[in-house]
Order: structure tokens, then sequence, then C-alpha cells
């Protein structure tokens, strides 16, 4: 209770900032590279599949993106996250996402995103190996796996010629390969809140 709480406070303080800026008429003048701040919750389970629990594993994340038609509404993005996970392990992941992000209405948009990645998972206890004719510790060694991220997004934007935050929460699907041999594709979930800062230049 106390981590959706944290959630929400952090919703209610980005859409603070956001309304900070006002919209202007120069939204094709996109800046490259803002910095993408998220806060994450992961789990390991099928899309939708018992929420509540993500919100015992906590992380975060940073990235940047570029677009590709000096737009907002088609952008890549890169990022790199941590999230902790008693049960599984801790994970740290590098990913880059092509986004498409049309506008609703008044700066509210939704966001449909796509790529690929790497992730390294560490054990999420001692582990032993054997090696030599003796079991051997191999502490909380873990393994790189290949990941595929597919999400969505809402999110608001009043773009300005000054530095301007636009806060979104997404939520992203992720296929892991490589786990082991019993199972090839693991299905895991994040539930991320954070926000786009573009600086004023």
């Amino acid at each position: 209770m106390t981590n959706i709480k944290t959630t929400l406070l952090a919703v209610g303080l980005l859409l603070t900032l956001s309304g900070n800026a006002q919209p202007t008429e120069a939204t094709t003048h996109y800046r490259n590279f803002p910095i993408l701040i998220k806060l994450q919750f992961h789990n390991l389970a099928m899309p939708f599949r018992d929420i509540k629990a993500n919100f015992s594993n906590i992380g975060i994340g940073l990235g940047t993106e570029v677009s590709y038609n000096g737009k907002s509404n088609w952008v890549q993005q890169v990022t790199t996250t941590w999230h902790h996970n008693k049960s599984v392990g801790n994970s740290i992941m590098l990913y880059s996402q092509a986004a498409w992000r049309p506008n609703i209405s008044a700066g509210f948009y939704t966001e449909l995103k796509a790529g690929a990645g790497y992730k390294y998972a560490f054990r999420p206890v001692e582990s032993f190996q054997q090696m030599d004719g003796s079991w051997q510790s191999v502490q909380h060694k873990g393994k790189g796996m290949l990941v595929v991220p597919l999400g969505f997004s809402v999110g608001y934007q009043a773009p300005s010629v000054k530095t301007y935050v636009s806060p979104f929460i997404s939520y992203q699907f992720l296929l892991v390969s490589g786990y082991n041999t019993s199972i090839p594709l693991l299905p895991e979930t994040l539930i991320q809140v954070g926000s786009r800062i573009h600086l004023n230049r």
C-alpha cells in the first residue's frame, strides 16, 4: 500500500510540474535528447495478471530519445533500468524502442512502442555449481538474456521554448529469451511512472 501511495504522489507531482508549461504552436520544433526519468515496478507474470505484485518490486530508469521527423509523434528511445525483485533476483537492462505517439486532445497523448534489448539478471540467492568434482559457490552471479519489450503509454505534453516537463505512465510486457532450457521465453511486466524533461537550449 505504501508503494501505491508513493506512485500516486509521484504522478501528482509530475502533473503539477507540467502545468507550469504553456502550449505552443511550434510543435514541429521538437527538441531531441530530453532526459527520461522513470520509477518502475517489476513482476514475473503474463500481462495484466497479479498487477498488485508489481508494486513489491521497485526500480528506476534513465534514458533519452530522438525524433525521426522533427516532431514528437515518432521517436526512438534508449533506456537503461535497474529493478529489485527479491523472489527472482535483481536485474539491469539496456533497451531501445521505436515509439509512435499520437495526440488525443489538449496535450494528452497515447504511445505504442516496441523494441529489443539486453537484460542481466542476478540470482536471488547464493548459488553453487560443480567444478572439478566439488560444489563451489558462484555467489549471486547471474546471466545475460535478450529481451523484447512491448509497451503502451498515456501522457501529457505542453511544448514550450523554455524547459518543460512531460509526465507519462507506461505498461510494458517483456519477453525474455534464454532463461533456461525448460522455459525458452519468460514473461515479465513493468509499470513505469516518469517524465520527459526537455531542457531549455
